[in-house]
Parts: C-alpha cells; sequence; structure tokens
C-alpha cells in the first residue's frame, strides 16, 4: 500500500474519530444541560455539561500510556483499530441513555462513565495516525503529509457539525433529536475498521521491532528523552485550550450569554472547519519549504494581536460578524498551529517510542489544559458579570506560552526519520 492510501485511511479514521469527540462538544455546549441535570439550575447545568466534557480528558492520558506502549511494542495499526471501536461504541452508547428526568441522578454518572470510556479511546488516536503517515512519508513532504490527519480532524469537526445543525431545528430535537448523531457513529465504526484493518504495519517500525522494540517505551522517553517531552508538552499545553475555547466554549457564549439562536454558533464551527480543512494541506505545505517554526511562530503571533478584535465583533451579536471572527480565528490562525505541531511532534521523538511520546504529550496535557478550558472559561466570564474580555486574554496569554515554547524547539525539516543516531539512545534531548 502506497503513502497516499496509508495517509488516506489515517485521514477516514481520525475524521470518524473526531466526529465523535466533537458531537460530545457541541452536546455538552447546547442540549446536555437539559437532558442530564436539574432543569432548574440553569448555570449548574451548563456547568455540569462542560465538566463532563472536562473528565473525558482525565482518561486520555491513561489511554495514551496504555495504547502508546502498544503502538511502539506491538505495531500502530492494532492501536489504532482499537481505539476507533472503543470511542465509536462509547458515542453509541451516549445516545441511548436516560435523561435526568427519567433516572435521575444516574444519566449524569451514566454520561460521564461513557465519556471517560470515549476518552480512554481518544488516548492515542491521534498520535497513531500521524506516527503512521509521517513514518510514510517523503522527509521531504512530510510536513504536508502530516498535517493531513488534522484536516481529517477538521472533517469530523464538520460533519458532526453539519449532522447537529441538521436536527438542531427539529421540533423533537430536545426530546429524541439529538440522540441521532450519535447513534450514526456506529455506521462510522464499520466504515473505519474497514478502512485501518487494511492498512499495513509502518516499515520504518517493522526496521526498529527487528533491532528490539523497547519493553516500556513509555518509561524509556522519559528517560532517553525528557527535554523533547517537555518541549511537546510546552507546544500542547496551550494548543489544546485554545482550540476547545475557540469550538466548543465560544459556542456556548454565543447561545447562552448573547442569546443568538444555537444555529449561529453553529454555522461558525462549519465555516471554520470548512476552512481548516481547506488550508491544512497549505500550511503543512509551507512548513516544508520555510520550516517548522516560522510557520508556528507567525500562527501564534497572528492569533494573539486578533484576541481582543475578535470578541469585540463576537459581542456586537450579528451572526455574521461571529461567523467571521470565528472562522477567522479558528479556522485560519489555530489550523496553522495544528498543521505544523504534526511534523514537529513526529520529528522530536525516536522511532522506538514516538507513539509513547507523542501519546504522552498530547493526553496529559490535554488532561490538565484542554478538557478544563471551557469551564474556566465559562468560569471566567460569570465572575467578569458575562464581560468577554478575561477569555481574549487568557487567549493571549495561552499563545504566548505557545509562541515562547517553539523558540525553544529545534528546526527539524525535511529530518531522517529512520536515521539510528547513538542520540535516540542515549541523549537526552531531541533527536535533530
Amino acid at each position: 500500500m502506497t503513502s497516499r492510501s496509508v495517509t488516506r485511511a489515517a485521514v477516514i479514521g481520525t475524521a470518524i474519530e473526531f466526529y465523535d469527540l466533537a458531537l460530545f462538544g457541541l452536546a455538552a455546549a447546547i442540549v446536555f444541560n437539559d437532558q442530564f441535570f436539574p432543569a432548574d439550575a440553569p448555570l449548574a447545568g451548563t456547568l455540569g455539561s462542560f465538566t463532563a466534557f472536562a473528565v473525558g480528558f482525565l482518561a486520555r492520558p491513561i489511554g495514551g500510556v496504555v495504547f502508546g506502549h502498544l503502538g511502539d511494542r506491538v505495531g500502530r495499526k492494532p492501536a489504532l483499530v482499537l481505539t476507533l471501536l472503543l470511542m465509536g461504541l462509547a458515542t453509541t452508547g451516549i445516545g441511548l441513555l436516560p435523561t435526568y428526568d427519567q433516572v435521575g441522578l444516574a444519566a449524569p454518572i451514566l454520561l460521564v462513565l461513557l465519556r471517560l470510556v470515549q476518552g480512554f479511546g481518544a488516548g492515542a488516536e491521534y498520535a497513531g495516525a500521524l506516527v503512521l503517515v509521517a513514518e510514510t512519508s517523503d522527509p521531504r513532504r512530510r510536513g504536508l503529509r502530516a498535517a493531513l490527519p488534522g484536516m481529517g480532524v477538521q472533517i469530523g469537526i464538520l460533519i458532526a457539525t453539519l449532522v447537529f445543525t441538521a436536527v438542531a431545528p427539529l421540533p423533537s430535537f430536545t426530546s429524541w433529536g439529538w440522540r441521532v448523531p450519535f447513534l450514526l457513529s456506529l455506521v462510522g465504526v464499520g466504515v473505519g475498521l474497514f478502512c485501518r484493518i487494511r492498512v499495513p504495519e509502518s516499515q520504518l517500525f517493522e526496521r526498529e521491532r527487528a533491532h528490539g522494540v523497547s519493553r516500556f517505551p513509555a518509561l524509556e522517553v522519559f528517560r532517553r528523552q525528557p527535554r523533547s517531552l517537555l518541549i511537546a508538552a510546552g507546544i500542547n499545553a496551550p494548543y489544546g485550550a485554545i482550540g476547545y475555547i475557540m469550538n466548543v466554549f465560544v459556542l456556548s457564549y454565543v447561545t447562552k450569554t448573547l442569546g443568538l439562536p444555537a444555529t449561529v454558533g453553529l454555522i461558525a464551527n462549519v465555516c471554520s472547519a470548512a476552512v481548516g480543512i481547506a488550508l491544512m494541506p497549505l500550511f503543512g505545505h509551507l512548513a516544508d519549504r520555510v520550516g517548522r517554526r516560522p510557520v508556528f511562530l507567525g500562527a501564534t503571533l497572528a492569533l494573539s494581536v486578533f484576541a481582543f478584535p475578535m470578541f469585540r465583533l463576537i459581542d456586537t451579536g450579528r451572526p455574521e460578524l461571529v461567523i467571521f471572527a470565528v472562522t477567522l480565528g479558528y479556522g485560519v490562525f489555530v489550523t496553522a498551529m495544528f498543521a505544523v505541531l504534526a511534523s514537529i511532534l513526529t520529528e522530536l521523538f525516536g522511532t522506538r517510542y514516538r507513539y509513547s511520546g507523542i501519546a504522552i504529550s498530547r493526553e496529559w496535557t490535554a488532561a490538565l489544559t484542554s478538557g478544563p478550558a471551557p469551564l474556566v472559561a465559562a468560569s471566567l466570564v460569570a465572575g467578569a458579570g458575562g464581560a468577554s474580555w478575561p477569555i481574549a486574554l487568557l487567549l493571549v496569554g495561552l499563545a504566548t506560552i505557545a509562541f515562547l515554547t517553539v523558540l525553544l524547539a529545534p528546526e527539524t525539516r525535511a529530518k531522517d526519520l529512520d536515521e539510528r543516531v547513538s542520540q535516540e539512545h542515549v541523549g537526552s534531548g531531541a533527536v535533530i
């Protein structure tokens, strides 16, 4: 199977998995507060929904270690198949849950349990797709190829948002209509499994396995490449929080605080995802031409400058300005960061523990920053009496942290991932 075929399978599988993740975020922002929490306490319901959203991220570091270990010892392919299966079944289960009015406190408890299963499966999904694509790519085009699973992420978000937007206006939406997108996940699982079972194992991993795999890759990456882990975590932590503030919290803010119809925020997410799909390969290609660092640094700087104007546009309450602000902020600036982050991560770690290194650096920071980000943002707005300036300031701070961290990262454009240098096994820094 060619590199193009491997990339296609990775993109399709990632799109299906992030369809599942995006659905939970959309439902948490719009409908879960009414379905799984007391109707007479709307603020508590909103905070409860975002808490359930954040809880899933607690399982992601565990899933990252488990599936990263499996991917580095047994193979990239088995880990990718299992993560897809876990997430799809958990998402379908959410669509079958009873509501708070039907079973009381059991409803939010069951929601949280399935969210934990979903988070466990998500713990190494993107990392696995990224590793498989990067290890089968031409080093001269790895920035482009590695960015394409990120395009799958945007496709999943776009499809989830389109489906949710289609059912939201239905009179039956609050009774059973919201369940339809979750139940459709079962179809996606079948498609994804068909694609991923046909994908061959990474030849780079097979060559590494011939020399002997690591017994405990997660421990080895901490011991051999601590600096790479710190750099990866220092980039992922602020990036993840920025992403979830933009496409989860802003949706709730527009609907609950500004009082606009839910379709306004949903259309904004659709437009930003569509623009992200179009621009992801372009930013990946640009990273191959000029380097990883210049593109990422430019994106974080642009987002910092745009943060306050973005919320000024959103606060006008005019649908077209809300859609424009979210599309520019997320669809362009956040997409640029995401596209380049893919190649940065794959080129920071050695093959023996590449899967574990990426999964750990992504998922531990996701648990600390990405999951709680919408909850923190909602609390800041509530504390400021509904004002949005604390969120704009938070975005500037997060972008600044990412900017400073990338300044410390090596430029790894066109690096040969198959190069077996001594630094990979005995050095403490990044493999350059």
